[in-house]
């Protein structure tokens, strides 16, 4: 059973779940986004005694907070027992720019290179710091993370939302196709 499961699974079952989850989120009244656990895990911590913005009723988000734990839960699961030892396949040309910018693809979905403890240099430390510290700015700066906006905002057809999906994108291919091939 377990070596159906490790097989990629068609896009459509993804999708069928997100719209069922958009659809119960919707009828409750909740919107969806991880970047509002941040807060809710720092007024957990006490935050909200020396800061007002997270000085508010936790107990709102448990629901959001079950949705992280269910998250981390299925991320270990996928990684652990649904593994599968077939190279993940990307096209000729995806490893052709892997290689353009010294990057060797090693059949992996997280390639060694970049992702074992050997790869931690003092360099990839401050870019991986500067990068989640851009990132955590950004998602408070837009009022809400690229999953809240794209799946949340975009399905309650939100301007503010679709503004800011436009401009991760814009930011996303900037990165990729500008910065990047500058950074390694």
């Amino acid at each position: 059973m377990l070596e159906i499961l490790k097989q990629p699974w068609p896009w459509y079952v993804s999708g069928v779940a997100i719209a069922t989850i958009m659809v119960v989120l919707l009828y409750f009244g909740k919107t969806f986004g991880f970047s509002s656990n941040l807060r809710t895990i720092c007024t957990l911590a006490g935050a909200g005694k020396r800061v007002s913005f997270f000085n508010f009723d936790w107990k709102t988000q448990k629901w959001n907070l079950l949705f992280l734990c269910g998250a981390v839960l299925g991320g270990i699961i996928s990684a652990t027992l649904l593994k599968s030892d077939t190279p993940l396949q990307l096209s000729a040309a995806t490893i052709k720019d892997l290689s353009a910018i010294g990057l060797h693809f090693d059949g992996q979905f997280n390639p060694g290179q970049l992702y074992d403890f050997q790869a931690l240099s003092v360099k990839n430390v401050i870019l991986l710091l500067s990068g989640g510290l851009l990132v955590g700015f950004g998602s408070r700066y837009a009022g809400g993370c690229t999953s809240g906006h794209a799946i949340s905002g975009l399905s309650n057809l939100q301007l503010p939302s679709l503004l800011a999906v436009i401009g991760f994108f814009a930011g996303g291919l900037i990165m990729t196709h500008l910065l990047f091939p500058l950074i390694f």
